[in-house]
C-alpha cells in the first residue's frame, strides 16, 4: 500500500486561496487622460490587486504607447502588468518581436486575444496569424527560446471566454470547444466578457467544466453606471444590457442614484459569480477608478494582507475588505481550486 501523500496528511493546504483582484485600463489617448490615468492607478494600486491588464489597439493601433504604459507600470509602481496582445493582420515575426518586446520590459503575462477583423473587408497579408490560439503557440515559442533569460520560468498566458455567445460564433457550444483549444494550446487561464445576468457565469463555468476546461475562469465585471457606456457596449459586443436595468438608470434623477443603482447590480453580478466558484474578480475601470473602488468596497474578499509599501492613504485590510472571509465563498474557491 502506497502512503499517504504530503497533502493528505497536511489539512491546512487543502484551505481556499485568496480571491483574485485585477483591473483592467487602457493607454492614454491624450496628455489630459494621461494625467487622469495615473491619478487612478494610484488608488487601484492601494488595493493590492494581483496584476492590473493593459489593452491593446486592434491591429496594434497604439502599440508604443501601450508598451510605454506597461513598463511605466513596471519601474514606477508594484503593479504587475498583464499586456494584451492581438494577432489578426500580423505575421508571426511582427507577433515575436512584439513578444520580446513585451518581456524585455518586465512583463511576465500576457492576454492573447485574435483582435477585430477588418471592418471594410480587406484580407490580412498572407501568412498572417487569425486565432488566438496561435498566438498562444507563438507565445510559447518565443518563451522556449528565452527559458534562460526567464529563469527557466513561464509566462502567464490568458485568454477571453464568453459567457453569452461570441456574435460570430455559431453557438455557446462552439466557443467552449474554441476555449478548450486555447487550453490546450498552453493558455493558462480565461478572463470573461462583460456579463448582465447572475446566472450567466455559472453557466458558462458548468458547460467549461463538462467539456473538459479545468483552467481558471475569471469573471469580468463592469461598473454598471454609465447608460452611455452600457449601449456603447451592447454595439461592439453583440451583448444586450438587461433592460430592466436600463430603466432604472434612465429613471434615476441624479447621478449620485445612478451611481448607487449601477453599483449594487455589479455587486451582485460579482457576487454571484463569486458564489458560483469564480477564483477573482476582474474589473473593467474604463481608466476611472470611482466606481470600482465602489464595488470592491462592498464586496466582501478574501485577499491577503498587504505588502504593498507605497499603499498610500487607502488600507486594503480595511477599506477595502481584505481578510473580510465569507464561508461559504471561500467553500466554492475551494471547490474550484480543487
Amino acid at each position: 500500500m502506497s502512503p499517504p501523500s504530503l497533502i493528505d496528511t497536511h489539512p491546512n493546504l487543502a484551505g481556499a486561496a485568496p480571491v483574485a483582484l485585477s483591473y483592467e485600463l487602457f493607454p492614454p489617448r491624450s496628455p489630459a487622460a494621461a494625467e487622469s490615468l495615473w491619478t487612478t492607478i494610484g488608488e487601484l494600486e492601494a488595493t493590492d490587486p494581483d496584476y492590473v491588464s493593459v489593452t491593446y489597439g486592434s491591429n496594434g493601433s497604439n502599440r508604443s504607447t501601450a508598451v510605454d504604459l506597461v513598463n511605466r507600470l513596471v519601474q514606477e509602481t508594484t503593479l504587475r502588468p498583464l499586456a494584451h496582445l492581438t494577432c489578426v493582420g500580423n505575421s508571426p515575426q511582427e507577433l515575436a518581436e512584439i513578444i520580446g518586446e513585451l518581456l524585455d520590459v518586465g512583463v511576465r503575462g500576457i492576454l492573447a486575444l485574435r483582435g477585430d477583423r477588418p471592418k471594410d473587408g480587406e484580407i490580412p497579408p498572407p501568412g498572417s496569424l487569425r486565432y488566438a490560439q496561435d498566438l498562444i503557440e507563438l507565445i510559447r515559442r518565443v518563451e522556449q527560446r528565452r527559458s534562460a533569460l526567464l529563469c527557466a520560468g513561464r509566462v502567464a498566458v490568458g485568454v477571453a471566454a464568453y459567457p453569452t455567445r461570441h456574435p460570430e460564433s455559431p453557438s455557446e457550444a462552439h466557443d467552449v470547444e474554441v476555449l478548450l483549444a486555447k487550453q490546450r494550446s498552453g493558455a493558462d487561464f480565461a478572463i470573461t466578457q462583460v456579463f448582465f445576468h447572475t446566472e450567466q457565469y455559472a453557466d458558462l463555468l458548468a458547460r467549461a467544466r463538462r467539456a473538459g476546461v479545468t483552467i481558471p475562469i475569471i469573471p469580468g465585471v463592469m461598473p454598471l453606471t454609465s447608460l452611455r457606456r452600457l449601449a456603447r457596449l451592447g454595439e461592439l459586443t453583440g451583448v444586450e444590457p438587461a433592460p430592466e436595468l436600463i430603466e432604472r438608470l434612465a429613471a434615476a434623477d441624479t447621478d449620485a442614484d445612478r451611481t448607487r443603482i449601477g453599483v449594487s447590480a455589479t455587486v451582485d453580478l460579482a457576487n454571484a459569480a463569486l458564489d458560483a466558484g469564480a477564483p477573482g474578480i476582474h474589473l473593467y475601470t474604463f481608466n476611472e477608478h470611482a466606481a470600482a473602488l465602489d464595488v470592491l468596497d462592498k464586496l466582501a474578499l478574501p485577499r491577503p494582507r498587504s505588502g504593498n509599501k507605497n499603499s498610500g492613504n487607502r488600507q486594503s485590510g480595511n477599506r477595502h475588505g481584505a481578510g473580510r472571509i465569507n464561508a461559504s465563498r471561500s467553500a466554492a474557491s475551494g471547490q474550484l481550486a480543487s
